[in-house]
């Protein structure tokens, strides 16, 4: 098979869909690897690199889409890319199609067999796929959080920590998943006071367990929503419903309750968001302010830090690009039912049952389609 890695075009998106290491794996298999120039440079990937890892360099993104039977990302395609997507492709990156009805429409009319790396399941049930970026958004969203609170940066001049004499930030996070735990943890580890919000009382008890009591533990109801969010430092969303739009669970009027100068983080705004008065920002323009509240929306955070997150991300990935590329997306589909969850657009159709219901499109399934 022929794999085609583009460079990014999404604002500061400086991650790459695969590693030198990745490429010499595949081109061990007897693959075919493609990269457009200087697609790792933002991760620190030089194109000689690649070269001596046995890839092809394109001068342009046109040969590497146009030769590839696959192409591997990190991020969806922007309308710029949607004219290279042709019949047969398959597109394997983060898609969040949810809110994105447009690129639905773009995969749906030209054939393109959409593979978003955020619903693919394990055997366990997890989201192998998601689950590095999720712990790098995490832990980014409290270092950013931080920085919004310092007053030259529009926050209330909060220090997270505190002082000896002088009570720490109060830092609420919405969400005890893999986002959210990883938020409560550095959280804590600088300092600041720290609230779980979590809707499944057994996760709860995990979480209680798991921090030995240093992080409150609340179950998510609009009353103890309302309460922690006025009363909030720092606010972030860390709610996730695979595949589907986050539920906006923090309204308007909680968010105008907070103090001047108080800070959102949404991790959730690449399904949406998961506070009313959230929408997607790029790392050139990450912030603004409603209500007096800092909001700070990016929907590629890890790009920030590309180094470590390229290498968390095709950790994960690499074994299911061999996959699709030594079996073809039919047949590995069929013999893992995780990976079929994470194909979202097929023949021209939508797959996943939650894509559909945002977009209130009709759900078709990939078994009925691909026989």
């Amino acid at each position: 098979m022929v794999i085609g890695v583009p460079k990014e075009l999404k604002d500061h998106e400086t991650r790459v869909g695969l590693t030198p290491a990745g490429v010499r794996e595949l081109v061990e298999h007897g693959h075919t690897v493609i990269c457009e120039t200087r697609a790792g440079e933002n991760s620190y990937h030089s194109d000689e690199e690649y070269r001596r890892a046995g890839a092809e360099i394109a001068s342009g993104a046109n040969e590497v889409w146009e030769r590839a039977a696959m192409v591997v990302k990190v991020k969806e395609p922007i309308p710029a890319e949607y004219g290279r997507l042709h019949p047969g492709l398959v597109l394997f990156c983060y898609l969040h199609l949810a809110p994105l009805p447009e690129l639905t429409r773009a995969l749906r009319d030209r054939q393109v067999a959409g593979v978003a790396y955020e619903t693919v399941r394990n055997a366990q049930g997890g989201l192998p796929l998601l689950e590095p970026m999720s712990e790098v958004a995490g832990r980014m969203a409290v270092q950013v959080g931080a920085s919004y609170l310092q007053r030259t940066h529009g926050g209330r001049g909060v220090l997270l920590g505190g002082v000896p004499g002088v009570p720490p930030a109060r830092v609420v996070v919405i969400g005890g998943g893999i986002v959210g735990v990883n938020a409560a943890r550095i959280a804590l580890g600088m300092g600041a006071s720290v609230v779980i919000i979590e809707r499944d009382l057994g996760r709860c008890r995990w979480l209680d367990d798991l921090f030995g009591g240093r992080a409150m533990t609340l179950a998510s109801n609009s009353y103890n929503l309302a309460n922690s969010i006025e009363q909030a430092d720092l606010a972030i969303g860390a709610v996730l419903i695979p595949g589907g739009s986050a539920p906006k669970l923090v309204t308007e009027a909680m968010v105008k309750s907070m103090r001047p100068g108080s800070v959102i983080v949404d991790v959730a705004i690449d399904q949406g968001g998961c506070i009313e008065t959230a929408h997607p920002t790029t790392h050139s323009d990450p912030a603004f302010i409603i209500h007096g509240v800092v909001h700070y929306c990016v929907t590629n955070m890890p790009a920030a830090v590309p180094r470590t997150s390229t290498f968390a991300l095709t950790n994960a990935t690499q074994a299911y690009i061999l996959r699709l590329a030594d079996m073809g997306l039919e047949k590995a589909a069929a013999g893992d039912p995780g990976l079929a969850e994470g194909i979202n657009t097929y023949r021209g159709q939508v797959v996943h049952p939650a894509v559909a219901a945002a977009q209130k499109l009709p759900a078709h399934t990939f078994a009925a389609l691909s026989s």
